[in-house]
Order: C-alpha cells, then sequence, then structure tokens
C-alpha cells in the first residue's frame, strides 16, 4: 500500500544511515533505485566531476543530511542538507515541528526573472542614449528573443527593458541598460548572458556609445520568494522559560540585527546556513545566492536583517523573510549531478519556483532555531554535543568510543583536545586492565 508523503520521521537521528535512507525513500514515495544514488561517496565519481570543472584531482564530500517535519504551503517535505556546521540540520528540523503547530510555513516566489546588464560609455548626451533605448524597446525584446528560441517557446524569454543614468566619481558617466528576462526552471545565467551578448551590437548602433560589460546581476530583485510563519507562546516555552520570556527574547534580538550591521552580518548568516545547505545540495549555485541575499539586506542603505520577527495580536511570534532566490531545477550542476537530481525527487519539486519558497522557509526555521538558542540557553548549548563529537573523532576515537567520549567531555564541559586524549587513554588503559 502507498504511504501518503510525509516530512514527520519520528526518531530518525536513533537509525542507521541505511535505515533512515529507507525511511526517507518511504515516506517520499521513491524507490530503490533513489536509494542507489547516495551509495558513492560525493554522489558523483571522478569520471562525472571531470566533465564539471578543470583540472580534477579528486571528491571533496560534506555532509548531507535530512530536515524534517516541514509543512510547505501545505505541502509535506523533507529537506535534503548539505552542511559541515552542527546543529543546523536539527535545528531547522526542530523549528519546523513547532511551526506545524500553526500550519507550517506559508511562502511565494515571484516569476523567474533575471536581469541582464549592458555597459555602455562614450556618451555624449546619456539621457537622451536612455530615451533611444525605451523608445525602440519592442525592437530589442525581439532581438534578446533570438538568443533561446526554446526557452522562448516554453513561455521564458525577454519581458522589458530598462535604462539608468549612472555618475562615477573618477570615471564619469555611463548608462546601463537592463534587460528583464524570464528564465523560468532554469537559473538563467547562460541564457541571459547571451541575450545581453546578442543585444549590445544594436544597444550601441541605437545610443553611438561603446558597449563594454554584458553580464547578468545576481541582485535578482525580480525574483524573490518570501516565507512566513506563527508560533503560538505554548510552541515556544521550554525547559524553564515561558512562552512569553522566548517571544520577547527572539524580538529584542531580531532588533538588535536590524539595527547594527555587526550583528546583522552574523543573524544573516544563519539564515544563510539553511538556505546555502539546499542550495548546495540541489546543485546550484549558492555563492550567487548569498551575493543576492546580501546586495539585498542593504538595499535601504544600511546593513539590515533580511528577517523580521514580531508579535501578532494574540500574543503569537510570527516571522517574515524575504530575499532574492535565484534558482533553477534544469541545467548546471542540478542535471547532471545526481544527487542533485535525487534531492529534488526527494522534496517533491519540479519547478524552480517552488525550490525558491522551501529554500526561503529553509532560512526562516534556521533564523528562529538561532534567535531561539540566544535568547535563552544561548547558542553554544545548542552546538555542545555535535561538537563534542568532532573532537572525540580528531582525538581517535572510533566506532562505539566516540559515544563515549563525547558524552564525557560534555559532562565535564571541557570540550578540546587536550582533554578528549587524556580521557581516550584512560578509557584505553582500562580495557587493557
Amino acid at each position: 500500500m502507498h504511504q501518503e508523503r510525509t516530512s514527520r520521521i519520528p526518531g530518525i537521528y536513533n537509525l542507521s544511515i541505511p535505515d533512515r535512507l529507507r525511511e526517507a525513500a518511504l515516506s517520499a514515495g521513491l524507490d530503490d533505485a533513489w536509494a542507489e544514488k547516495y551509495a558513492l561517496a560525493g554522489g558523483i565519481s571522478s569520471e562525472q566531476a571531470e566533465h564539471m570543472i578543470e583540472n580534477v584531482i579528486g571528491i571533496f564530500g560534506l555532509p548531507l543530511g535530512i530536515a524534517t517535519n516541514f509543512m510547505i504551503n501545505g505541502v509535506e517535505r523533507l529537506i535534503p542538507m548539505v552542511i559541515e556546521e552542527p546543529s543546523v540540520v536539527a535545528g531547522a528540523s526542530y523549528m519546523a515541528k513547532l511551526a506545524r503547530a500553526s500550519g507550517g510555513f506559508h511562502a511565494e516566489s515571484d516569476p523567474s526573472e533575471m536581469i541582464g546588464q549592458i555597459q555602455v560609455l562614450d556618451l555624449q548626451h546619456p539621457e537622451q542614449a536612455a530615451e533611444q533605448i525605451l523608445a525602440h524597446e519592442a525592437e530589442l525584446l525581439a532581438e534578446a528573443n533570438t538568443a533561446d528560441e526554446v526557452l522562448v517557446s516554453l513561455g521564458g524569454g525577454a519581458r522589458a527593458i530598462e535604462a539608468r543614468v549612472l555618475e562615477h566619481t573618477e570615471h564619469g558617466t555611463m548608462l546601463i541598460v537592463h534587460l528583464i528576462f524570464d528564465t523560468l526552471d532554469a537559473m538563467g545565467a547562460n541564457a541571459v548572458n547571451t541575450a545581453v551578448e546578442t543585444l549590445a551590437p544594436r544597444i550601441a548602433q541605437l545610443t553611438g556609445g561603446r558597449t563594454q560589460l554584458r553580464i547578468l546581476s545576481n541582485l535578482a530583485d525580480r525574483r524573490l520568494a518570501q516565507a512566513s510563519c506563527t508560533n503560538t507562546i505554548k510552541s515556544l516555552a521550554f525547559e524553564g522559560y515561558s512562552g512569553e520570556e522566548v517571544r520577547d527574547g527572539i524580538i529584542e534580538a531580531w532588533a538588535f540585527a536590524d539595527a547594527d550591521p555587526y550583528r546583522a552580518a552574523t543573524h544573516n548568516k544563519g539564515i544563510m546556513n539553511g538556505i546555502d545547505a539546499v542550495v548546495i545540495a540541489t546543485g546550484n549555485d549558492w555563492r550567487a545566492v548569498e551575493a543576492g541575499a546580501h546586495a539585498y539586506a542593504a538595499r535601504s542603505g544600511r546593513y539590515r536583517s533580511l528577517s523580521t520577527w514580531s508579535q501578532d495580536e494574540r500574543g503569537n511570534l510570527t516571522g517574515q523573510l524575504e530575499l532574492p532566490v535565484a534558482l533553477g531545477t534544469v541545467g548546471g550542476a542540478t542535471r547532471v549531478h545526481p544527487l542533485a537530481r535525487a534531492n529534488l525527487a526527494l522534496m517533491g519539486i519540479k519547478h524552480a519556483r517552488e525550490l525558491a519558497q522551501v529554500v526561503a522557509s529553509v532560512g526562516l526555521a534556521q533564523n528562529l532555531a538561532a534567535l531561539r538558542a540566544l535568547a535563552s540557553e544561548g547558542i553554544q548549548r545548542g552546538h555542545m554535543e555535535l561538537h563534542a563529537r568532532q573532537v572525540a573523532i580528531a582525538a581517535g576515537a572510533e566506532g562505539d568510543e566516540i559515544e563515549r567520549l563525547a558524552r564525557e567531555l560534555v559532562a565535564r564541559d571541557q570540550i578540546n583536545a587536550q582533554t578528549a586524549a587524556s580521557i581516550l587513554d584512560e578509557q584505553m588503559r582500562q580495557v587493557k586492565d
């Protein structure tokens, strides 16, 4: 009997890796062939890597975990996350569990419109050149659409032309032409870059100027994703902290980030912990998403929090997150990396706008996890046990020794290499005696 899709896998952390794979496949309605793709370390062979980048010498692996409990727009989603930092997967999963009590996450995303830029120099009358460009918008859009006729046939392609006059203190005036281009389910860098290259000769002819840079912008502010969630007072209470205390602490911590760029940088890094992990897991360009997110955080002229946390009329904690998310479900590494395709299947995602909604929701969940820890027992406690395991492994512990040594390090509140080596040596002597 086919099991209905669910993101709830209670006790997944207690299962072996093969059992986690089986449970994930069952929960996502996938077959054994899907699970087999995870058997190869790194998910790709050296031969496959050779076709992805230059001068390949090996495969560098990172942990791939599954965040559970996510309900986004009423749909159950298991979320693959590639990250080396402890507590991120667990934190996002737990916050998703709390959010379920109020319907989970609600998310939206804009059409996949990217911006291609053409820099025009050596203009005597840049304002007149800008008017000339806008007067020929229809012609220019038609010309841009010749760059990718397949994409256009599927409903994508050029949408609008914009022109901006910029002043530089040392290099004078320049005209920047923007091509707005819908890339559908592709991230779109190649399509947009090809389109602006196609337009450049005609732009130069119309303006009488010299076209220099012709390239996509990673500030994809026409491709925003928004996520929101509500957490009840009851769900926020834990370990001696009342729900009101946790709510107020989270809002106060957010206000610090919104007022101070030094705090905002770390605050937004926590958001990107969740976002990057999903972007990497799906073979997308996490550097482009990072660049766009941080540029968007400074759009007011001051670097601020990407998220907003407040109290609603019932006293519940509400959160919102908005940022540019330029992702693809076709093309690039998403197409050629077996695990990227498998991870999209795990989430049940086919379209780029769906993926953007998931990514924004995970970013908001991770932000909540970090703020909750900071506003209560402090961020270090959440990292303590997982960090202790890493120290134990570095000290030479193996198998069951790892957990025993990690527990002892936590109990002594001395999670460092010297203590780990001393305890491990003591344990080994006891075994020999």
